[in-house]
């Protein structure tokens, strides 16, 4: 493997690791409800940066890691992070020359499949109703879609190139 290979390898996954802390920190209740979901919007980000090197099975294995953190039925968020990232793959071509206000509709209707798919899954299990909290995750991750993309882009560019 090269050397830009393997740096490239730990930053994918520093950058998950951090993300995935971000995801499970414990929160005030009224504030729990406004927390973005970190990995899907860090899959998103580098899926279409390096689709390459982040990609489905990276989605795959960071939903089950997710899981298994946050207590949920396995396999759940494995199943939408790689459904949303599949998408993310197919038009990553597209995506990359879009301003930023495009990428964050994008964003918003990917975050929005992920919520909907998990809603779905829990209410095979217990039948409920939408509540207002539900809808929150999205619209934080779309406003924090600009900060996310930015921050990755100094962690992955070196300096000349930014």
């Amino acid at each position: 493997m090269k050397t830009n290979n393997i740096f490239g390898f730990i930053q994918i996954s520093i950058t998950l690791a951090l993300a995935m802390c971000l995801r499970i920190l414990p929160l005030p209740t009224d504030i729990a409800a406004l927390n973005p979901d970190w990995v899907l919007l860090t899959l998103i980000y580098w899926s279409l940066s390096l689709p390459e090197r982040a990609g489905i099975f990276h989605a795959w294995t960071f939903g089950l890691l997710t899981d298994a953190l946050t207590g949920r039925l396995l396999g759940q968020y494995a199943l939408a992070y790689a459904l949303v990232i599949f998408l993310c793959l197919n038009l990553h071509k597209r995506l990359r020359h879009f301003p930023m206000l495009q990428q964050g509709l994008f964003i918003f209707f990917c975050l929005l499949l992920s919520q909907l798919l998990l809603f779905f899954i829990k209410n095979i299990q217990h039948p409920g109703q939408l509540h207002t909290t539900f809808w929150l995750p999205i619209f934080t991750g779309t406003l924090a879609w600009p900060i996310v993309y930015g921050v990755l882009r100094l962690v992955r560019l070196p300096p000349r190139f930014r």
